[in-house]
């Protein structure tokens, strides 16, 4: 596995990595009046950090959960989908901001059915269309993998 594949979605520039299951598309690029750059990235396959997400879990008021449930859950879940901030300022080269500003996880029967828990979108980007972004392109990572079968469970008490 390996390459780079470019298209656009909408008026937002996607990008997909292929390199050991890892997968990321940027679904937003903005340029800022001084120069600096945001580029919201979905992946999956990659790893997330325990603490980002209850600072995530904290921003939209969700009960703090045990770091070590919060991580068996990360670990036993079929699917981790993340979306992550990335600003970077002219003159900066390296030093980019990285933030975690969306996850969502599925479980799954690894045949056909899987089932989206735990979509999350840092308050600050609601509005923008990317939890919807978040849970479509799940979606088609879940449908790519030929589960046919995909509910999502939500609740509204957080």
């Amino acid at each position: 596995l390996g390459g780079t594949k470019t298209f656009r979605i909408g008026l937002s520039r996607c990008l997909l990595h292929f390199r050991t299951g890892l997968q990321e598309v940027y679904l937003v690029d903005k340029i800022q009046p001084d120069g600096t750059t945001e580029q919201i990235m979905f992946s999956f396959g990659g790893t997330v950090d325990v603490y980002e997400l209850q600072e995530l879990c904290d921003k939209v008021g969700w009960p703090r959960r045990p770091p070590s449930k919060v991580a068996a859950a990360l670990k036993n879940s079929y699917m981790v989908a993340t979306l992550h901030s990335i600003k970077k300022s002219p003159g900066a080269e390296g030093n980019d901001k990285v933030e975690l500003i969306g996850v969502a996880r599925a479980t799954s029967d690894h045949a056909f059915n899987a089932t989206i828990w735990d979509v999350l979108v840092d308050p600050h980007y609601q509005g923008q269309g990317l939890g919807k972004a978040l849970v479509e392109q799940m979606i088609r990572a879940l449908l790519r993998r030929d589960i046919g079968n995909i509910t999502l469970f939500a609740d509204g008490k957080g």
